[in-house]
């Protein structure tokens, strides 16, 4: 049987396993729990009742967080003259067509978000196989397929949060940072699941959100009353 490690043992300190805490309670045992030596962040995993192998079940979307998530987001968009110049005045770090593409076929890929004008998706498609499997591919259901590249660059920057359930139904996004007070932490959450809430696809059949969890990087996971956080 495997053991609890001391640094683990310690984070679970306070924080009973097999209760379900309101939001407020949860966010400050995450936030009392969070003691490493970085600006750890805070992440909600949920359980959804969905199989996202079946498309008329998949849960996927955008979220603008009301405090951000703490993060600096590396941008990079395929836009060309105008829109290029756009989005360079926006924030984003970098900005190309046929030279970014080489680029991100050479490995050069750390990046947060990739947004990209619809005529520029020709060029885009070939990074499928690489932009994929790291969930940067452009998609206009996201807003990231757009000719308001400004925009999309803004919202990137200011903490808008993409998700999308993986296999199991299981959906699981940044809130924020440790750092951030108990109030702004617990108002993006609520932020988020409202957008998952909203999301919820028409092939979802049962209980649509069934377990939830707050937890910081370093931290003990902490359950979450679902019917609590369904009802905010």
């Amino acid at each position: 049987m495997a053991k609890t490690g001391k640094r683990l043992a310690l984070a679970y300190e306070g924080v009973d396993r097999n209760k379900q805490y309101e939001l407020a309670a949860a966010i400050k045992l995450v936030k009392d729990g969070a003691k490493a030596k970085f600006d750890e962040t805070v992440e909600i995993a949920m359980n959804l009742g969905v199989d996202p192998r079946h498309a008329d079940q998949m849960v996927r979307g955008v979220v603008s967080l009301p405090h951000g998530t703490g993060k600096t987001m590396r941008v990079a968009v395929f836009a060309k003259d105008a829109k290029a110049e756009e989005a360079l005045k926006a924030g984003a770090d970098t900005v190309g067509a046929e030279d970014l593409l080489t680029a991100m076929q050479g490995g050069d890929l750390n990046y947060d978000r990739v947004i990209a004008t619809p005529d520029m998706m020709a060029f885009v498609g070939r990074l499928g196989k690489v932009l994929g499997p790291r969930g940067l591919m452009p998609n206009p259901k996201l807003g990231t397929v757009t000719m308001d590249v400004a925009k999309a660059v803004a919202d990137a920057k200011a903490g808008q949060v993409q998700f999308r359930a993986e296999k199991n139904g299981l959906v699981h996004a940044g809130v924020g940072k440790a750092s951030f007070s108990e109030e702004q932490l617990v108002e993006n959450v609520k932020a988020f699941v409202s957008a998952i809430v909203k999301a919820k696809p028409a092939g979802a059949k049962g209980i649509y959100l069934q377990r939830a969890a707050v937890s910081s990087t370093m931290g003990a996971g902490v359950k979450l009353s679902v019917p609590d956080i369904a009802s905010n």
